[in-house]
């Protein structure tokens, strides 16, 4: 059976609901599902980090608990890990969408401060 691509949130959606949710006005977490190393080149604030192999492994039992409800906006460099990261988490019942496009979106989108690599 093919899986089936998560829904997906664009970068310039992930930038309103940031700005919501620093003014209080939104709750959502951001999953960084990318390597430690590629945190070290550019990233997001205030985004909680599991590596993608941490989370598989764990069948998305901790991000579920984290989530506690709430939205889960995955992200990766490009928006493979994260597509795939959303469909484990949106099977264990998370409502979680993969940012289109990832952190490389993001720079040529929304922040060219932000490496890309």
């Amino acid at each position: 059976m093919e899986a089936v691509p998560a829904p997906q949130v664009s970068v310039q959606t992930l930038h309103e609901r940031l700005q919501a949710r620093g003014a209080g006005q939104d709750d959502f977490v951001v999953l960084d599902v990318r390597e430690p190393f590629e945190l070290q080149i550019a990233q997001l604030p205030e985004v909680t980090h599991i590596p993608l192999d941490d989370l598989l492994a764990d069948q998305g039992r901790r991000v579920a608990q984290l989530a506690n409800g709430r939205d889960v906006l995955v992200l990766c460099r490009s928006g493979g890990r994260s597509d795939q990261a959303a469909q484990v988490l949106q099977a264990r019942g998370v409502a979680a969408s993969n940012i289109a496009g990832g952190i490389l979106a993001w720079s040529a989108q929304i922040d060219s401060s932000v490496p890309i690599y």
